[in-house]
């Protein structure tokens, strides 16, 4: 049974059609974008009221075509593991992009992890559960024609449902279609420091830069905490990156399949696996297995300060900064 309007939320906003409203409650928000709870009077759902506004032609990646791209992408995208895009229109007068999407009561996996702060392990059961979903999400996205790269794959932007089995791929901002050729090609890579790939930084990469973030993502999973929190800015993070040198928390995952797993997704991008050659390997094969995960040293908190958490940087600004 659908939900039901609630008579103990204000709402504040109908959309142009009449069918979706939005409530006065907020599920998150960021710089530039604001996420409320709403209602679909057709469907008889709730739903995700996202707000982005546009400040302006300066900024690069926020313009009102920039805006579109991702929520006609999102629109156009129908598979089980990427978020639903119902419906999005520009309002010119607020200059915001309203996108209505899926309801995930649970959040983000980020938010959904956290309830493992005290030390109790996540399960093995769930991480392979969580991996293959995101894979699949990721073969999806790979297979089309064009190609589309996520290029932000993290905890924070898997998305999970409210018994916490199934995930979704969500907030497609820095998605990209492989329109020409086989490699993008940009002076400004954007990203999450801890997740791009090194091949980021020389301003030419491929869909497999996806796979190196679902290997970071993979180590946030098992250690509850973002990788390379052991440096102290940005350009720190970038000189790891860039010469090879491993996050120091892959040292707590204690489980070789799970390492090994992290390990073949970190490799260079020459011998990296591709989404569809990983759902292959034994470990995200549906076979049981044990429930409880012996991977990982106690986790770290997972709401530890980091400096630069979450953080999107221009990948060739930081390298020009570290190689002047």
């Amino acid at each position: 049974m659908g939900a039901c309007i609630s008579p103990l939320r204000e709402v504040v906003e109908k959309s142009p059609c009449g069918r979706f409203i939005r409530y006065d409650e907020m599920l998150g928000g960021g710089a530039c974008k604001e996420v409320y709870i709403g209602y679909d009077r057709v469907e008889k759902i709730e739903v995700a009221w996202n707000q982005i506004v546009y400040y302006g032609k300066d900024e690069a990646l926020n313009t009102p075509e920039k805006l579109f791209d991702e929520a006609t992408m999102l629109k156009s995208l129908n598979h089980e593991r990427v978020m639903k895009c119902f419906k999005y229109w520009f309002d010119s007068k607020s200059k915001t992009l309203n996108m209505i999407t899926e309801l995930f009561p649970s959040g983000s996996l980020k938010k959904y992890l956290s309830k493992y702060d005290n030390g109790i392990d996540v399960g093995l059961a769930s991480i392979k559960n969580w991996g293959r979903q995101i894979l699949e999400g990721l073969s999806f996205l790979h297979s089309q024609s064009p190609k589309i790269i996520h290029r932000d794959i993290k905890c924070d932007n898997v998305f999970v449902d409210r018994d916490g089995k199934k995930v979704k791929l969500g907030d497609f901002g820095l998605a990209v279609r492989l329109t020409e050729g086989d490699f993008v090609k940009e002076v400004k890579a954007n990203g999450t420091p801890e997740f791009m790939a090194p091949e980021c930084y020389d301003g030419e990469y491929n869909e497999l830069v996806d796979i190196y973030a679902f290997g970071m993502c993979l180590l946030e999973m098992v250690t509850g905490e973002y990788p390379y929190m052991e440096c102290n800015n940005r350009i720190h993070i970038f000189k790891k990156v860039y010469t090879g040198v491993k996050p120091a928390s892959l040292a707590k995952v204690k489980d070789s399949r799970v390492k090994d797993i992290i390990e073949k997704c970190l490799l260079p991008v020459s011998v990296r696996p591709s989404a569809e050659e990983l759902l292959k390997d034994p470990f995200f094969l549906y076979n049981g297995g044990s429930s409880t995960l012996e991977a990982c040293a106690p986790a770290a908190s997972f709401h530890s300060s980091h400096p630069f958490k979450g953080l999107h940087c221009c990948a060739r600004e930081i390298r020009n900064l570290y190689l002047v």
